[in-house]
C-alpha cells in the first residue's frame, strides 16, 4: 500500500480527530502542512475544488471528509476497531452529531471575541481578517450560533457527555471508538487553542478526565513531507480502480438518475461551497468517486462520503 499522507495544519480541530485515529491504530503517516485559509493551490490540485481540512492522500487516491477517512483507516487496519460490532450504529450516529451540532456549538464558544483575540494575538492584523473572511465565505450556506447561544448549547452538551464519561473510561465503554474522536476535537480546541476559555469545562470534571485519556493516545509515528513532494507522488502512480481501493463497497446505487461515466459535481451541503467536478466512476451506498486530471497531480480519483454531499449532473455544453 502507498503511504498515508495527511494534508492538515496543526490547529485544525478535524485534523486532530484524524491524527488521534492514526495514533490509535498505530499507523505510520506522512504530514503535509497546508494553509489554514485559501489559496490552497496544492490541495486544490489534488481535490479539484474541495478545500476543507484535512484531506487524506494514498498515492493518487484522495479521500475527503473525516467520516470517510475514518472508514479508510478502519479498512487499512481493522484492529483496534473504530466501530465495535455491538455499537456500530449508535457510535456512527453519535459521531455525526458530534462532528456537526457539538462541533459548531464548541467553535461558536471558542471563537467568541475573547477567544479569537487570543488565537490571533501574535499574528498580524491581516491574518485575523483573512481567517474571518475565509470562514465567512465557507459558511455562506449555514446558520451559525451567536456566542451566547453557542455557550449555552456547549455547556448543555458537556453535561451530557459527562453523563457518559461518568460511567466508563470512554464514551461507550472501556475502549475508544469513533464517537470519542468525533466528540473530542472541539473540546481539544478549547483546551489547547483558547485555554483562557477552558473554565467552561470546570463544571464537568469527568469530561476533562476523559479528554486526558483521549489525548494520551497520541498521533503515532509521523514524518514530514512537502506539498510539492505529495503532488509528485500522486503524479507518479495510477489511482486504484473502483472496487479495489480502500473503500470496500463497490455496488452501484443510483439515487439520482445519473449514470456512471457522467460528468458531475460534488459539493458539501453546508460548510464550504466549493465543488469538485469530474467523471463519476463510483456511487455506492456509502461514497462517491470522481476521476479527474490535473496538470500537477496527474490522474487522480477523489472520494467523498454520500452523507453531507450533493451530487449534480453537469449540463452538456
Amino acid at each position: 500500500m502507498n503511504d498515508l499522507i495527511l494534508h492538515h495544519y496543526p490547529s485544525s480541530p478535524f485534523s486532530e480527530k484524524i491524527r488521534l485515529v492514526l495514533g490509535y491504530k498505530k499507523l505510520p503517516w506522512k504530514s503535509v502542512h497546508i494553509p489554514a485559509v485559501m489559496p490552497k493551490p496544492e490541495v486544490v490540485a489534488l481535490t479539484g475544488g474541495y478545500r476543507r481540512t484535512p484531506v487524506l492522500q494514498v498515492g493518487a487516491d484522495i479521500y475527503c471528509d473525516t467520516a470517510l477517512i475514518c472508514d479508510v483507516l478502519e479498512h487499512v487496519r481493522p484492529e483496534p476497531t473504530l466501530y465495535p460490532p455491538h455499537l456500530k450504529g449508535v457510535c456512527r450516529i453519535f459521531a455525526q452529531w458530534a462532528d456537526s451540532t457539538l462541533f459548531w456549538a464548541a467553535m461558536g464558544y471558542n471563537l467568541q471575541p475573547r477567544g479569537a483575540a487570543h488565537v490571533f494575538a501574535k499574528a498580524p492584523p491581516e491574518a485575523a481578517k483573512a481567517f474571518s473572511d475565509d470562514r465567512r465565505a465557507m459558511a455562506v450556506n449555514m446558520v451559525r450560533l451567536r456566542p451566547g447561544d453557542a455557550t449555552c448549547a456547549y455547556r448543555s452538551y458537556l453535561r451530557r457527555i459527562a453523563n457518559m464519561a461518568d460511567e466508563h473510561d470512554f464514551l461507550f465503554g472501556m475502549e475508544p471508538c469513533v464517537a470519542d474522536f468525533a466528540a473530542y476535537h472541539g473540546i481539544w480546541y478549547t483546551r489547547t487553542q483558547v485555554p483562557l476559555l477552558a473554565d467552561v469545562l470546570n463544571a464537568t470534571p469527568s469530561v476533562g478526565e476523559w479528554a486526558n485519556r483521549v489525548e494520551a493516545i497520541g498521533h503515532g509515528p509521523m514524518t514530514q513531507l512537502s506539498p510539492e513532494a505529495a503532488l509528485t507522488i500522486a503524479a507518479g502512480v495510477e489511482p486504484q480502480p473502483p472496487g479495489s481501493n480502500l473503500l470496500i463497497d463497490s455496488a452501484f446505487q443510483d439515487d439520482h438518475g445519473v449514470a456512471l461515466g457522467s460528468r458531475v459535481t460534488i459539493t458539501p451541503e453546508s460548510f464550504g461551497s466549493e465543488s469538485t467536478e469530474g467523471e463519476l466512476i463510483a456511487a455506492t451506498r456509502t461514497h462517491y468517486s470522481l476521476r479527474r486530471e490535473d496538470a500537477r497531480a496527474g490522474l487522480v480519483h477523489v472520494h467523498f462520503p454520500r452523507l453531507g454531499y450533493v451530487l449534480r449532473a453537469v449540463a452538456p455544453t
